[in-house]
């Protein structure tokens, strides 16, 4: 023989007792043992003071309804039980069973399949005090039935109406604050019931706060997703859930409004950072796939991953971004990186952009429009050869990137004015100003510009070696 636990024993009472108080059927405690004969003077002892009015069944005919009723819901067969309750309801309108026979109906509707009908209901009931209402012994059970069987039948309804949304949400918070404890049960039993039916509240008003997002979402209007999400954000800052989807709807509406990237990538940072021990992220792996997603995302627009776990750091400090949050797009990022490339290295960022019109597709075409005999600004390069190497009237020059090593490659040959006075010295760093270019050729690259060798600077010669002396051989004598 298997034995159980007392945890499990446990678990299993609370369950029971969740059945019986939040949706299972219990046969309700009879008005009378028979009706009253005609004429009968009824016999019942003096009531309590404060004591509920004594309920009575109006005749024989009510009573045998209200038992086919219950017999019904036990049966669980809803769609006779309605019948029924709408016969006892069309023959004994004013029955003093009038507030049971609406518990009965909310529950015949959630279980027949018919949520909208049982918020309905249960919205005409709760319009009422609940409490006063429901007053008898069984009071606390229907109280809860009423409760939860609302808080809960929202989740089924497609399209509820703003009196049903209003009416879950009300049975919800009713039910998340509801401490009476049910007579009969123990204090580990209700304790149990009592932190299920409140997770059911917290589920159903979580998904009351989504929903309009969601729906809006479905239908691809992101806009209205994302006001939607907005709204559930104020109600839940700190759900992971909440925020992915409005970073999602933020991300989708890019295309009109690209500021939105930004936002959608702080929200979406957002929700995978929050405190796993936290966040509504019930499943690691999902946590880990929308990381994976943000990564993806971020890389794609930024260009790289730097910057991504500081951002993530950032999006804890506040539910939105600040007003003026930006995250530079890759295009901004190169040319905020050419922008300061071009205020450290000026004379170099022009010849790069020289270099690029002349290797463009129609860079001989450039060259002749627009270069050809202009004189351009100051350039830089490191002279790879003099031509001759002595008292030459042409240096070929590199332009090398700064963390450029050598040997390096000829990319403009200056021609002199007139001669060095000697030989310059190898790997020097020139510059010159009022070059003007006279000829190129694309393949290979080579621009030849004319200079005066006055206006280059950073020339240093030493002179050349003079030429060897040929003395002639004396003749032998014959």
């Amino acid at each position: 023989m298997h034995h159980l636990s007392s945890k499990t024993r446990g678990g299993l009472a609370a369950a029971a007792l969740m059945a019986a108080l939040a949706g299972g059927f219990a046969r309700p405690a009879r008005a009378q043992a028979a009706a009253p004969a005609p004429n009968a003077p009824a016999q019942a002892a003096a009531p309590a003071p404060n004591a509920p009015a004594q309920k009575t069944v109006k005749d024989q005919g009510e009573y045998d309804i209200y038992n086919e009723v219950t017999k019904d819901m036990l049966a669980k067969n809803f769609a006779k039980a309605i019948t029924d309750l709408d016969t006892w309801k069309q023959k004994y309108p004013a029955s003093d069973f009038k507030a049971d026979r609406s518990v009965f109906y909310i529950q015949a509707y959630a279980g027949g399949g018919q949520p909208a009908k049982a918020l309905d209901e249960a919205g005409a009931l709760m319009a009422k005090d609940l409490k006063a209402t429901l007053n008898d012994k069984n009071g606390p059970n229907q109280q809860l039935t009423v409760l939860f069987t609302a808080a809960t039948a929202i989740l089924r309804v497609p399209n509820p109406t703003a009196d049903e949304l209003a009416t879950a949400a009300q049975a919800a918070q009713q039910l998340m604050d509801y401490d009476a404890k049910p007579a009969g049960a123990t204090d580990a039993d209700w304790a149990a019931a009592r932190a299920q039916m409140q997770a059911a509240a917290k589920g159903s008003l979580f998904y009351m706060a989504m929903k309009p997002g969601q729906d809006a979402a479905d239908k691809k209007d992101w806009p209205a997703a994302e006001a939607g999400f907005l709204g559930a954000l104020k109600q839940y800052p700190d759900s992971s859930q909440v925020v992915y989807q409005l970073g999602r709807s933020e991300l989708a509406q890019q295309a009109s409004n690209p500021a939105k990237i930004s936002q959608g990538m702080y929200e979406i940072a957002r929700a995978v950072s929050i405190d796993p021990a936290k966040s509504d992220f019930a499943d690691p792996s999902l946590r880990a796939q929308v990381d994976t997603y943000l990564k993806k995302v971020y890389t794609q627009y930024h260009g790289a991953d730097e910057g991504l776990d500081q951002l993530k750091q950032q999006s804890l400090a506040a539910p939105t971004p600040p007003a003026d949050f930006h995250i530079l797009s890759a295009t901004e990022v190169y040319v905020a990186k050419q922008k300061e490339f071009a205020a450290k290295y000026p004379e170099l960022a022009l010849w790069m952009n020289i270099k690029a019109a002349l290797t463009d597709t129609n860079g001989e075409q450039y060259f002749k429009d627009s270069m050809k005999d202009a004189p351009i600004p100051k350039l830089k390069g490191t002279l790879v050869e003099a031509k001759p190497a002595c008292r030459p009237k042409e240096l070929l020059v590199a332009v090398p990137l700064p963390d450029a090593k050598p040997p390096y490659t000829t990319e403009i040959a200056l021609k002199l004015d007139a001669p060095l006075p000697g030989k310059p010295d190898e790997n020097l760093e020139l510059s010159w100003t009022d070059g003007a270019p006279s000829a190129f050729t694309k393949d290979p690259f080579l621009l030849t510009v004319d200079v005066e060798k006055a206006k280059i600077d950073g020339l240093k010669t030493t002179p050349c070696a003079p030429p060897p002396v040929h003395h002639p051989v004396p003749k032998k004598k014959s």
